[in-house]
């Protein structure tokens, strides 16, 4: 499965809460409605907690999920 690269989020200077680690640009796998997505997103290199930035959130990822619901 390829990646899916997203536009770059300024997290220059963001930290994980759990770790204290610096966010860096990842692969992660995220799951909706049972269908598997691997996408390049800020995550934590240490716990591999991920960041979605709200623009993501509220933009390319709403609209997806739209699609996803309406099949």
């Amino acid at each position: 499965m390829s990646v899916i690269k997203v536009p770059e989020a300024d997290v220059s200077g963001w930290k994980c809460a759990a770790c204290g680690e610096e966010l860096v640009s990842m692969p992660v796998e995220l799951e909706y409605l049972e269908s598997l997505f691997t996408v390049e997103l800020p995550a934590c290199p240490a716990c591999r907690f991920v960041l979605i930035p709200e623009e993501l959130a509220l933009g390319k990822m709403h609209q997806v999920e739209q699609l996803l619901e309406d099949k």
